[in-house]
């Protein structure tokens, strides 16, 4: 037998570890010789951004929880290697699997890889060239030093080629975060405010905004939504927030009437908006994977982006931050002249399925 460390810290990486442990299960009840145990950092630790996403979308619970809780980047950083290296301490796995790009990712396959413990990194080698973002050095130190690299795209293949790794060490599988929402479609529900709100599907827009550029200021925060409330003509748009970004938005006197804040919503809640809603206007780069196999509009307020399949292939644009680009964009969706996109390869729901056979041909060649 061989056992997988499989490493979540942050809402992210939920969606992400979800059908690949679903496929260990299916590979373990046809005999196969892979077993796991779910490593929790604790990065994000309310119930809020992890207990409920474990319930929605069939997660058990983890079997150690790191429980690192609130701090600086450093100190999560640090807090999280602490745990971690006692874990493998006391009972060492014979490989860790990360995903994605967040901290937890980086800092457990440091701790794994000094004390000899391969690393798989499951979404690895895409890149935005963007240094202010901190998931960009995650993924950029994580891939230097992982073993194998469970890929998305072409695109990512090209930047682990440039940087030295050879192709024996790429497999091209797909996206796992696209595995959890096929599998949740028939599960997704509207959430309350779609009846308090006399929501209607394809007469709404979606907004989620997180990234410094975008909401650090007032000022700034304020002119993109403005902007937005005008170029949607009255339209309804629904932005899920943190209840005191909320309060401090409506505390400024700016109110925009079609503009509507709610608190912010589980996987199956906020799928449901996005798959009906008009179009959706982000700074996530996960959420523009799931607006292309969706079909919906999508906008990003970035001036790059870490996926662009979701732009060559999907739905999505890339906007920029200033808020004067986003007037002939509006333009465009609300005329029903936007792009319908296709979904990128291998986006077909089997992503995890090939992860684990990759894996069982890995571990048991003893490599």
């Amino acid at each position: 037998m061989k056992r997988i460390d499989i490493i979540a810290g942050a809402r992210p990486n939920f969606m992400k570890i979800a059908p690949i442990i679903d496929a260990l299960k299916a590979a373990e009840k046809r005999g196969g010789p892979l077993r796991y145990r779910l490593v929790h950092t604790g990065q994000h630790y309310d119930r809020a951004m992890s207990g409920s996403f474990f319930e929605e979308l069939g997660i058990p619970d983890p079997d150690i929880n790191l429980e690192v809780g609130s701090g600086t980047q450093a100190e999560q950083t640090a807090g999280i290697m602490v745990g971690y290296e006692k874990v493998l301490l006391k009972e060492k796995s014979d490989l860790c699997l990360v995903v994605g790009d967040v901290t937890s990712t980086m800092a457990c396959s440091i701790a794994a890889r000094k004390l000899g413990v391969p690393v798989a990194h499951v979404e690895g080698g895409i890149r935005s060239g963007d240094w202010t973002m901190p998931e960009e050095i995650n993924r950029v130190v994580t891939d230097s030093i992982t073993n194998w690299f469970f890929t998305t795209s072409e695109t990512a293949n090209d930047h682990l080629r440039r940087s030295g790794v050879t192709d024996d060490r790429i497999f091209f599988v797909g996206n796992t975060m696209i595995d959890t929402l096929l599998k949740q479609l028939p599960r997704l529900r509207q959430p309350a405010c779609w009846e308090s709100l006399a929501l209607q599907p394809g007469h709404y827009m979606v907004i989620t905004l997180h990234r410094p550029a975008n909401v650090d200021g007032e000022q700034q925060l304020l002119r993109l939504l403005r902007t937005i409330a005008d170029g949607t003509r009255g339209l309804s748009v629904i932005f899920p927030v943190h209840p005191r970004t909320a309060k401090n938005l409506r505390d400024t006197g700016n109110t925009l009437p079609s503009m509507h804040y709610v608190d912010p919503l589980g996987y199956l809640e906020f799928n449901y908006l996005v798959k009906h809603a008009k179009g959706v206007i982000t700074d996530s780069g996960g959420i523009t994977e799931e607006t292309t196999v969706l079909g919906v509009p999508c906008l990003t307020l970035r001036d790059n982006t870490e996926r662009p399949e979701t732009i060559t292939i999907g739905t999505n644009e890339l906007i920029g931050t200033d808020p004067s680009k986003l007037p002939p964009a509006l333009a465009r969706l609300m005329a029903g002249q936007w792009k319908k996109g296709a979904i990128p390869p291998k986006w077909d729901g089997k992503a995890a399925e090939r992860i684990v056979e990759q894996l069982e041909r890995l571990l048991l060649a003893g490599c």
